[in-house]
């Protein structure tokens, strides 16, 4: 004889719900309470440099805004592959964010057995800024215009070197692609940072570089380096005088500018994202964040929200995996 079937009653009603609030109540519970300890933020650039320096600053404020610090941590190797794995294999409990950049893309583009995807392993909370970045030279030097550098390198080829902060980075991007525009013979020198760039041209390791405008308009205004032009779609308002490569060379093919912005493990719970998300954003409206960016030309530009990062994201990688093979920086190295 077969038992009677039960119909679950109210108070089984209440025992699932029950059952299913202890099942949900931790993730939600430390998304409310996030955060209750101080956040590390990798950063795939050197101390000292020019995005260190504005990082610090965006993450003293943004501390101050979640009530908890948010502590840089310097992983400079292999043009910001170390700095994203390590990212990348991180829990994703909010408490180990990324400045992510377009030099990720890059690498991953030149290095497809980094252990991370710009768009699948990490969650895109915000776009913080874009820069582009300065040809320069030794201040006193015999380079005042880039086609003076253009022709010695022509007359000499081979024979000219220029640095970046790493093999993909945007520094090596803007050498390559303005080399191959060009049609010049020159060698790529990689550091393993942006900050060790100007160094290089000071001892006449190399000729000429492209560093980000963070790094370089400081340099440029304390006179150890001469600013022949940028890659830029304008004029920069830091460096009024310094034409743009566009406007000399015609051509939007050496319009280039970088960007970063804030990531996380993939799988960061949305509340936590959220929370990121609009703290960054207060920090960005702060007038003294926007005047410090501007000042040494690495303007503020934020996406709105996480999905307006992933689809512009999206188009950077369409645009880069263009550029790389135009400039053949596969073969550059």
């Amino acid at each position: 004889m077969r038992p009677a079937s039960r119909q679950p009653t109210r108070r089984t009603f209440l025992q699932l719900a029950a059952g299913g609030a202890a099942v949900f109540a931790p993730g939600l519970s430390r998304a409310q309470s996030y955060p209750a300890k101080p956040i590390k933020l990798i950063l795939p650039y050197a101390a000292g440099g020019g995005p260190d320096v504005l990082t610090r600053v965006f993450a003293d404020k943004m501390g101050e805004v979640l009530g908890q610090r948010v502590v840089i941590d310097n992983r400079v190797g292999a043009g910001g592959i170390l700095a994203g794995q390590i990212a990348a294999q991180a829990p994703p409990d909010g408490y180990t964010i990324l400045l992510g950049s377009s030099s990720h893309v890059t690498q991953k583009l030149l290095e497809p057995k980094a252990e991370f995807d710009p768009m699948t392993s990490f969650t895109h909370i915000m776009r913080l800024s874009t820069a582009p970045t300065l040809l320069v030279a030794e201040a006193e030097g015999p380079f005042r215009s880039a086609a003076d550098l253009v022709a010695a390198a022509k007359a000499a080829p081979g024979k000219f070197n220029y640095g970046s902060g790493g093999i993909g980075s945007a520094a090596h991007l803007a050498g390559a692609g303005f080399a191959n525009f060009t049609g010049i013979d020159v060698v790529h020198v990689p550091f393993r940072g942006s900050v060790e760039i100007v160094p290089a041209i000071l001892s006449k390791t190399v000729e000429f570089a492209f560093p980000i405008a963070s790094t370089a308009v400081p340099q440029v205004k304390a006179g150890k380096v001469r600013a022949l032009a940028t890659t830029a779609p304008r004029r920069l308002p830091q460096l009024p005088d310094v034409p743009t490569l566009k406007e000399l060379y015609g051509s939007d093919d050496l319009v280039l500018e970088s960007w970063s912005g804030l990531w996380g493990p993939a799988n960061l719970p949305p509340a936590i994202v959220a929370k990121l998300n609009e703290a960054a954003l207060t920090v960005a409206r702060m007038p003294e964040i926007i005047a410090v960016h501007e000042r040494i030309g690495s303007p503020i530009d934020t996406t709105a929200t996480p999905a307006e990062f992933t689809a512009f994201m999206r188009s950077e990688t369409a645009k880069y995996t263009k550029l790389v093979a135009a400039a053949k920086i596969g073969t550059q190295r």
